[in-house]
């Protein structure tokens, strides 16, 4: 299976391929990005559609490598994407234009805002079981099935999760 790595070189067990693709990439790259940066006047943009060129060059390197020229197919593909990018945002546009900015949302509740910060304190599990089943709605079992783990567990996530919630919270142990 293939894999991109930090530094943009590709590895996998097809070496010569890889080994292919990076030279590709290495050469290109830095080119293709200049060019769509002159484009389209966004380096980000650029960059952006680049990368997700280059992606699916490399999903199709196995017949895009015999082509004269891979780079103008890198570079005609990084060019459509920022063009249905542009698109989708001058429709967003539009859009905003025609039914004007949302409404203004009231800031949150402070109770709200507590637990959420109580719960990020949770371990994840916990916190999983919890949300799914008080704020969820879904019961001991079908947070079991959803999470993968025996009903039993759930339960004792359950329970000290409420415990340490309680404590974060600075609830009564009636309650």
């Amino acid at each position: 299976m293939t894999e991109l790595v930090e530094e943009g070189v590709v590895t996998g067990t097809d070496g010569g391929a890889a080994a292919a693709f990076d030279a590709f990439y290495l050469e290109t790259g830095p080119r293709v990005v200049r060019q769509l940066h002159a484009m389209t006047g966004d380096l980000q943009e650029a960059q952006d559609c680049a990368q997700e060129a280059y992606a699916r060059a490399w999903q199709r390197w196995d017949r895009l490598a015999a082509y004269d020229a891979p780079e103008a197919w890198v570079r005609h593909v990084a060019w459509r994407l920022a063009v249905s990018r542009f698109r989708r945002a001058r429709v967003g546009t539009g859009l905003l234009r025609r039914h004007g900015p949302p409404p203004d949302v009231a800031p949150p509740e402070p109770d709200r805002v507590a637990l959420v910060a109580a719960l990020r304190q949770l371990p994840e599990a916990q916190r999983r079981a919890v949300v799914l089943h008080h704020l969820g709605g879904l019961s001991v079992d079908e947070v079991a099935a959803e999470t993968g783990s025996p009903t039993g567990t759930v339960k004792a996530r359950l329970s000290r999760g409420r415990a340490a919630l309680a404590l974060l919270l600075d609830v009564p142990e009636d309650w």
